[in-house]
């Protein structure tokens, strides 16, 4: 299936998402919501995946428009199953899908267990794949395309603190699965993107601030933002417009890349 040339079309036209139906995993707070909302004010109807159902629903009914939360564990095949089919029915249908969902602990690789390290890879990696499987199978019993974004990380290109080796690990691979399920997917009309932020200002990141603490950053985000060519680290809507962009018709020819945000982090 051949993506349409929208040469002819307006701005305002390409930037609308009314009509489509989107699951963003991870969404009831951080960067996840920021998508949310975002994908909601552009007219999708969302639906908000997240280990607690409460926040999810929470989280839903701030968002504009139609809009369901929903438990979701992306380390489950069966609750992943289960969350595409009641977006489908539930929303009328899934032409997005927002891999957020992660973990980003961290921990000296000499005192990694095994099961924090599968614990990190089987939510960032094995757990975007469950989710991109079944959105594509969705995709495929529509027919008519769709748009996986995959959270990936300046992480994915290099490691630039120590302690992190699970989580650039898992983020390097993100940048692979991107790539693949978009070489096999295009087929279908389905587009994957990746977006790869640098570190960003998130209620996930707070549960890391001992041990930054423990390094003698007592703020992590004056810390990194002192560095950056731009001059700050990232907010969560400096993604969520990233990955509005990448599953808008404005980009309607991008796929199997990664698109970074990361105020310059990438060239120190």
């Amino acid at each position: 299936m051949a993506v349409p040339d929208v040469s002819g079309r307006s701005l305002a036209d390409l930037l609308s998402l009314s009509g489509r139906r989107a699951l963003v995993t991870g969404g009831a707070k951080g960067i996840g919501l920021a998508c949310a909302r975002r994908l909601a004010e552009a007219g999708a109807r969302v639906a908000v995946g997240d280990l607690d159902k409460a926040e999810a629903q929470q989280a839903a009914a701030t968002l504009d428009g139609d809009a369901i939360g929903l438990a979701l564990d992306v380390r489950d095949t069966a609750s992943v199953d289960a969350a595409v089919e009641q977006v489908r029915t539930e929303l009328g249908g899934l032409d997005i899908l927002v891999n957020n969902a992660g973990v980003f602990p961290i921990m000296p690789v000499l005192e990694t267990t095994d099961e924090q390290w599968e614990k990190v890879l089987g939510t960032n990696v094995d757990g975007g794949f469950r989710c991109a499987r079944a959105a594509g199978r969705a995709f495929a019993e529509a027919g008519t395309g769709g748009v996986i974004v995959n959270l990936a990380s300046i992480q994915s290109f290099r490691a630039t603190a120590p302690g992190l080796t699970a989580y650039c690990t898992s983020k390097g691979a993100v940048l692979g699965l991107t790539q693949s399920l978009a070489l096999e997917l295009g087929a279908l009309g389905v587009r994957v993107v990746g977006v790869a932020p640098t570190v960003v200002d998130t209620p996930g990141l707070a549960l890391n601030k001992p041990v930054y603490e423990a390094a003698g950053l007592s703020d992590v985000i004056a810390a990194f933002s002192a560095q950056l060519p731009l001059g700050r680290a990232a907010v969560p809507d400096d993604v969520a417009r990233v990955v509005l962009f990448a599953v808008s018709d404005l980009a309607v020819l991008v796929s199997g890349t990664t698109l970074v945000v990361d105020a310059g982090h990438l060239t120190l």
